[in-house]
This record gives structure tokens, C-alpha cells and sequence, in this order.
């Protein structure tokens, strides 16, 4: 508005009135001081302006920062939540091989289920057979008890039999044993009549021969029974008894034995 030329400066009339010029130029110089006065506030607001500018300015900067941080910060959230959701997929994936594993392990718990109520009527069975069986070996062990009371008392007797057979054995084989000690005294006593005997056979056939020596050995022979009282051969059982007065004895012990 300064710099404007008024219209009535272009064309100038060829008579002027002062007083209506200078009312003019009073009122030309109003404006330009409001214009100077609008200017000045134009000027102020115009700085005002900038300082609100570069206050914007470097609040938008941090505005900036602070977006950058917030979406470093939003990224990494994502990022995180972008794991999660990963680490989500896999126990999803786990989760529906567990619940295959689930399937698996229901059909088998009513599997055994079915086979456990077939086992419970099976044990049922069983326990009924169990217990007739137990009745019956009741009864079977009540016999067999029976036996075995009547087989120790046989045992009994049996030991008792056989003590007594010890005893009767040790009794005999002490008898025995004295028999045997007397028979093998015996035998050298006999052996010893034996030979008595020979030698007194011999001294009565020489004494025989000696009386009769021309009739020679069969007078001799004849004549024998003069000497042992009318018979030429003593009997062996008279002549034991005289030299062995203990020998009916030993021959009694015998026939019981």
C-alpha cells in the first residue's frame, strides 16, 4: 500500500484548492501512517511467524525422533509379536499333534477299558473257581492231614522199631563178635585135638604093632578096639567133651542164632 501512487497524482487539475489539498495530502499521510503502523505489524507478525516457524520446525524434529523411536519401538513390538505369533504356529502344530496323541490315547483308554471290564468278569470267574478249589483242598488238606498224623505215628513206630533193631543189632553184633572170638578159639582147639588125635592113632598103631609083631598092620587094625575100650576110633564128640567142656553150649548158641 505504500508503494501505491494515487489516482489523483496522475492527473492535476488546472485549479487547485489548497485547503481540499491539503486535506488530501493530511489524509494521504493518515494512510501511509496506518500503512507504516500495519507494516510494523506485518513485520512483528512476520518474525512472530518465523520464531513459531522454527519452534515448529524443531519441534517437528523431535517429532520426528520421537516418531523414529516410537516405530524402532512399534518395529520391534512387531517383530516380537511377529515371534509370538510363530512361536504360537509351533505349539498350534504341537498342540494338534497332541491332540492326534489325544485320539490315540482315548481309543486306547476305551480299549482298556473294554478289556478291563472282560478281565473284571474273567477275575470274578477266576475267584469263584479259587475259592471251590480252596474248599476243595480244604477238604483235600484236612485229608491229607489226617494222612500225615496217621504217617507220623507209623513213623513213630518205625523209628521206634528201628531203635529197637540198633539196639538188637549192637546186641547181636556184640554176641557175634564174642561167638566168633570163641569159635576161632575153638577151631585152634580143635585143630589142636586133631593133631592130639593123629598122634595118638599113630602111638596105638605102633603100640599094636609092638604086641603083635608078627601078625603085622591088619591084626593090628583088628585089634585096635582093646585099646579105646572096644572101638578103634573114639568118637570125635566124646573126646571134644572131654577136652572142651563148653561145647554143647556153643552148639545150643548156634541152632538159636
Amino acid at each position: 500500500m505504500a508503494g501505491r501512487e494515487p489516482r489523483h497524482l496522475h492527473r492535476l487539475p488546472q485549479i487547485v484548492n489548497t485547503t481540499a489539498l491539503e486535506d488530501r495530502v493530511d489524509l494521504q499521510q493518515r494512510e501511509i501512517q496506518s500503512l507504516l503502523i500495519d507494516n510494523q505489524r506485518l513485520a512483528a507478525t512476520h518474525v512472530a511467524l518465523k520464531q513459531d516457524l522454527t519452534s515448529a520446525q524443531s519441534d517437528l524434529r523431535n517429532l520426528k525422533a520421537v516418531a523414529g523411536q516410537i516405530k524402532s519401538e512399534r518395529n520391534a513390538e512387531v517383530r516380537e509379536v511377529y515371534d509370538r505369533s510363530l512361536k504360537l504356529d509351533d505349539e498350534l502344530r504341537g498342540l494338534d499333534a497332541m491332540k492326534a496323541e489325544l485320539s490315540v490315547v482315548l481309543n486306547d483308554i476305551e480299549d482298556l477299558s473294554a478289556s478291563r471290564m472282560e478281565l473284571a468278569t474273567e477275575l470274578k470267574t477266576i475267584q469263584g473257581e479259587i475259592e471251590r478249589t480252596r474248599s476243595d483242598e480244604s477238604k483235600q488238606f484236612e485229608a491229607r492231614l489226617d494222612e500225615i498224623k496217621t504217617l507220623k505215628v507209623e513213623i513213630e513206630k518205625g523209628r521206634a522199631a528201628i531203635e529197637i533193631e540198633k539196639k538188637t543189632r549192637a546186641s547181636n553184633l556184640v554176641h557175634r563178635q564174642a561167638m566168633e572170638d570163641y569159635m576161632a578159639a575153638l577151631a585152634l582147639e580143635i585143630k589142636k585135638l586133631h593133631g592130639e588125635l593123629a598122634n595118638a592113632e599113630k602111638r596105638a598103631r605102633a603100640a599094636v604093632a609092638a604086641a603083635n609083631p608078627g601078625s603085622g598092620y591088619p591084626m593090628a587094625y583088628g585089634n585096635a578096639e582093646m585099646l579105646y575100650g572096644g572101638n578103634a576110633y573114639p568118637d570125635p564128640y566124646i573126646v571134644h567133651q572131654e577136652h572142651c567142656p563148653n561145647y554143647y553150649k556153643v552148639l545150643s548158641y548156634l541152632e538159636k542164632s
